[in-house]
């Protein structure tokens, strides 16, 4: 697959031989020629771990310093003083069964994550098959599925982000924006790397973190060395 022309001379900036400490690797990210829109920085970890067994899953969430620079619509499934609470915490969206046909038939989507309490999983998972595949289902995990409503808007709109291996083993996360600049970035990244370490599996053996790379948008990825 051919590459773009700033994709071609971002690659230029990056020694692919050379394991780069974080901050050096998100000094380079700057340099990168810029699009015309404020790339996210991504992260992406592999991990020494089997996704198949569950006992090596690795999920979490994290609350980045510096927020992901991106306004999160929120979607709240309650009912009675619990919906009235998720208005008052500003989610953009309550409701309850009333909105089922609404996201089934007509493709409503215009939210990021989905909040629900308890009381309305019932409901919810009337919407597995629509919501499941978006990864919008909420889960207690992720702390979408409780009763503080408060806290998980107020954590979800403050840069609160969910990270979770893939089948390749892999934890792939946007952490910020190019236009955040090296400190703020560091912030981000060391706080989702720490979280990463204290979700290691006890049944992981050998090496944890295999390799860590940071890319932007539209940018060629710099490896880190994370020991």
């Amino acid at each position: 697959m051919k590459q773009g022309k700033r994709y071609e001379e971002a690659s230029k900036l990056v020694d692919s031989s050379k394991l780069y400490e974080a901050k050096e690797a998100l000094e380079l990210v700057e340099k990168f020629p810029k699009a015309k829109f404020d790339e996210t920085v991504e992260l992406h970890v592999k991990l020494g771990v089997d996704s198949k067994h569950a006992d090596q899953q690795v999920r979490g969430t994290v609350v980045l310093p510096n927020g992901t620079g991106k306004t999160l619509r929120v979607l709240v499934f309650a009912k009675g003083d619990k919906a009235k609470e998720a208005e008052a915490a500003g989610a953009d969206f309550v409701g309850a069964e009333e909105l089922i046909p609404k996201i089934e038939k007509e493709n409503w989507f215009e939210y990021d994550v989905i909040v629900a309490t308890p009381d309305m999983m019932g409901v919810v998972g009337r919407l597995g098959k629509v919501l499941g595949p978006k990864g919008l289902m909420p889960n207690p995990k992720s702390g979408t599925v409780t009763m503080d409503v408060t806290k998980a808007i107020s954590e979800i709109k403050s840069g609160k982000v969910e990270y979770r291996l893939d089948k390749t083993n892999i934890i792939h996360l946007g952490f910020g924006k190019v236009s955040f600049g090296t400190e703020k970035l560091l912030e981000n990244y060391e706080t989702v790397i720490d979280a990463i370490i204290k979700a290691k599996p006890a049944a992981a053996k050998g090496q944890y973190i295999r390799s860590v790379a940071i890319t932007t948008t539209m940018g060629p990825s710099v490896y880190v060395n994370q020991k």
